[in-house]
């Protein structure tokens, strides 16, 4: 079990900054899905998909792969601000979801989100 509760200075202090990255990866996600939606409004399907065998090709899907990548690790970042938040709420934020230690502060500092600590987290690699 968990030998120590934060205190509660502290889950509020990291909880207003898990809203605070929680809003601006909203903000994020909404300006990439205007910005697709506009391209597809604005372009023609054939200046969209240019011959793949060019170079121009090659670098526009490389560009689209990229953009979807970008979306999809803020989309997955966002998933796990949310679970952190849940953690908050539920009091069970700062407490290993593995093995039910306390994960020090200093990784909360680096990654709020993160519901394992360092042991657990290198045991699922």
């Amino acid at each position: 079990m968990a030998d120590r509760k934060l205190a509660a200075n502290t889950v509020k202090r990291f909880k207003k900054r898990l809203e605070n990255e929680q809003e601006r990866l909203l903000a994020v996600v909404e300006v990439h899905s205007a910005e697709r939606e506009e391209v597809r409004l604005t372009e023609s399907a054939a200046e969209r998909t240019p011959d793949p065998t060019s170079a121009e090709g090659g670098s526009m899907a490389f560009e689209f792969e990229k953009e979807l990548s970008v979306d999809r690790n803020t989309r997955n970042l966002l998933k796990q601000i949310e679970g952190a938040l849940d953690a908050i709420r539920d009091k069970t934020f700062g407490t290993c979801s593995s093995c039910g230690e306390s994960i020090p502060v200093a990784r909360l500092e680096a990654i709020p989100y993160t519901i394992l600590c360092v042991t657990c987290s290198s045991d699922r690699r």
